[in-house]
């Protein structure tokens, strides 16, 4: 069904509950699976510009570590890291789109509809820009799988 899945991360443990889903399908379809992650950029400017987050290293470990593993079980996995001044889910739905996505895979932050409405949301821009289908993953989400 899938040729082509996205799962977009930004490290969180949202992000790595949606990963159960992303790697599961993909294994099921024989799909690839591009991993996205957009660099945490300090919203604090510095004389140079904008600097990377304190933990931004410790993030891109942890998701080499997770491709690592995804490849080891025989999914053909890359990974594509976006950075830039646009929204998080403009950047993400520029590589769904160059890339062909049939789906992208992410997980939410549990915030409630008003919340989400007054916060904004990348997963909620997501919905709304994708031309392919979005599997939003609650954290809460009950079915036995593990990031």
């Amino acid at each position: 069904m899938f040729r082509k899945i996205v799962w977009a991360t930004d490290g969180s443990a949202g992000a790595d509950h949606a990963l159960g889903y992303a790697r599961d399908l993909a294994r099921a379809d024989g799909a690839d699976l591009v991993v996205v992650h957009g660099e945490q950029l300090s919203a604090a400017r510095s004389s140079i510009g904008y600097t990377r987050r304190v933990d931004e290293g410790d993030l891109e470990a942890k998701i080499k570590r997770q491709v690592a593993e995804m490849a080891e079980s025989g999914i053909a996995v890359s990974v594509k890291v976006i950075g830039g001044h646009a929204p998080a889910a403009t950047l993400i739905a520029e590589v769904a789109e160059e890339i062909g996505a049939d789906l992208v895979v992410v997980g939410t932050r549990g915030h409630t509809p008003l919340g989400g409405l007054l916060l904004g949301s990348v997963t909620d821009r997501l919905l709304h820009t994708l031309r392919c289908p979005v599997l939003a993953v609650p954290l809460a989400a009950e079915s036995g799988r593990a990031g």
